[in-house]
C-alpha cells in the first residue's frame, strides 16, 4: 500500500498527531530481500511510502478486528465478515436480539468452518461477561440489572478486554453496518499499513480513517459528499482546541473560521485501530463520545507537563483518508444532532478545555454554539 506522507504534524506534549494522509495505492507491491538478508520492505519516494504485502500481513497476524453490531441485517454482517484479511482474528460484539444474535453466531461459525479460521463472539449483555467486569473493578459499566450497560463505547470495551486476552499487539474497530465490503478490507491494510509506520516511531499508537467519501442520494442523483454533519462540527471544534493547547490561546470563536490548521480530521472515526498497549491506558467514553473522547483523553493524559511517570511516552496518531466510498444505514437529523451534541458535552466538561492559566472562553464559546443550534438550554 502506498500513501502520501503526513505534511504537518501537530505536537502537545508527548502527543503527536500527523496530518491527513491518503491512499495513493492499494497495493504496491513486494520487495525483494536486501544484500545482508535483511526485508528493507518500507520505502519512501516523492512524498509518498509505500509499505510491503510482507509488512502488511504481519501486522494483520497481530492485530484483533473487533465488529459491534446491534440487529444488523444478516448479510450486511456476512460481508463485513467476508472482508476483514484471513490473518486478523474476529471478535464480534452483539448487543442484537435473541434471535439475531443466534444468527450473527451461526453465520460467524459458518464462515469460521468454511474459511479455516478463529473468530470470538459474545453478547453485550451477557451475564457471564458483566459479572467478569464487576470483578476486575469495573462496576460502573453495569446498569440496574447487573448487565453491561448499551452502548457502542460498551460494546467496544468488551471487545478490547477479549483482545487483551490474547498475545496479539494491535486492536481495530470497523462498524457491522457497511454495506461495501471492499472499504472494509480496505480500512484493515489502512490499519496495518499506518500501524507498521507509527510502531517505528512509539509503542503507543493509533490510526484513525477518514471516509474519501459518504454517498447519499439527493434528487435523484448519487452525492459524494466528503465530510459527514457531526464530523464538520467535532472537527471543527477539536481544532479550536488543539490551538489552544499549543498557543494558549483560547480566544472565543464561532465554530466556522476557516484559517485554522486542519490537523484533526478523524474526531468522529469510528473505524479506527491502535496498540493495546495504548487502548489499555486509554479511559473509554460511553456511547457516541468514544471516538472524540480519544482526542481529550491522549491530551490529559499525555499532552500536558503534568503527565504521570508510567504516561511518558510518546503517542503518535496517524489519519488516514482511504479510497472506497462508505456506504452504511443512514441516519436521521436526530440522530446526527445527538452525535456532535454528546461529543461537544464532553469537549466542553474535559479538564483540557480550561487548562492551567487559561479563561474559560473556550468552553464558554462551545457552550453557546450548542445553544444557538437548540441542543442546550441557556444557562
Amino acid at each position: 500500500m502506498r500513501l502520501t506522507t503526513a505534511s504537518v504534524t501537530s505536537s502537545v506534549g508527548n502527543v503527536h498527531i500527523h496530518s491527513l494522509q491518503r491512499v495513493v495505492e492499494l497495493d504496491s507491491g513486494s520487495t525483494t530481500p536486501v544484500d545482508d538478508g535483511s526485508s528493507n520492505n518500507t520505502r519512501r519516494d516523492d512524498g509518498t511510502v509505500s509499505v510491503s504485502t510482507e509488512d502488511l500481513r504481519a501486522i494483520e497476524a497481530q492485530l484483533v478486528i473487533v465488529v459491534p453490531c446491534m440487529n444488523e441485517d444478516i448479510s450486511t454482517i456476512e460481508g463485513v465478515l467476508s472482508s476483514i484479511p484471513h490473518r486478523c482474528l474476529i471478535i464480534l460484539v452483539s448487543n442484537s436480539s435473541t434471535e439475531g444474535a443466534r444468527d450473527e453466531v451461526d453465520l460467524l461459525q459458518h464462515f469460521c468452518k468454511t474459511t479455516g479460521r478463529s473468530a470470538v463472539a459474545i453478547h453485550q449483555r451477557d451475564p457471564g461477561a458483566a459479572a467478569a467486569l464487576k470483578q476486575a473493578g469495573l462496576p460502573e459499566l453495569l446498569d440496574d440489572a447487573g448487565l453491561i450497560r448499551n452502548g457502542k463505547g460498551e460494546a467496544m470495551l468488551l471487545g478490547l478486554v477479549l483482545a487483551a486476552t490474547t498475545t496479539r499487539k494491535y486492536i481495530g474497530f470497523i462498524d457491522a453496518d457497511n454495506f461495501v465490503p471492499g472499504s472494509v478490507h480496505e480500512y484493515c491494510k489502512v490499519f496495518a499499513a499506518g500501524l507498521h509506520l507509527a510502531s517505528q516511531q512509539s509503542d503507543d499508537v493509533m490510526v484513525r480513517i477518514s471516509w474519501a467519501s459518504k454517498p447519499k442520494v439527493q434528487d435523484g442523483q448519487l452525492i459524494f459528499g466528503q465530510q459527514g454533519r457531526s464530523s464538520r462540527i467535532v472537527n471543527s471544534w477539536l481544532n479550536r482546541l488543539l490551538v489552544m493547547l499549543q498557543t494558549g490561546d483560547d480566544s472565543p470563536s464561532n465554530g466556522t473560521d476557516e484559517h485554522l490548521v486542519k490537523g484533526i480530521a478523524t474526531g468522529n472515526a469510528g473505524e479506527h485501530a491502535m496498540s493495546i498497549s495504548l487502548a489499555l491506558k486509554l479511559r473509554l467514553a460511553s456511547g457516541y463520545a468514544i471516538e472524540p473522547f480519544h482526542f481529550l483523553d491522549v491530551f490529559e493524559q499525555f499532552g500536558s507537563s503534568m503527565s504521570s511517570p508510567e504516561n511518558n511516552s510518546s503517542v503518535h496518531i496517524y489519519q488516514i483518508q482511504t479510497r472506497n466510498p462508505h456506504l452504511h444505514d443512514a441516519k436521521d437529523d436526530k440522530h446526527i444532532e445527538r452525535m456532535w451534541a454528546v461529543a461537544l458535552s464532553h469537549i466542553c466538561h474535559s479538564h483540557v478545555s480550561m487548562p492551567a492559566g487559561c479563561s474559560s472562553s473556550y468552553r464558554t464559546a462551545v457552550a453557546r454554539f450548542m445553544v444557538d443550534q437548540g441542543v442546550l438550554r441557556p444557562g
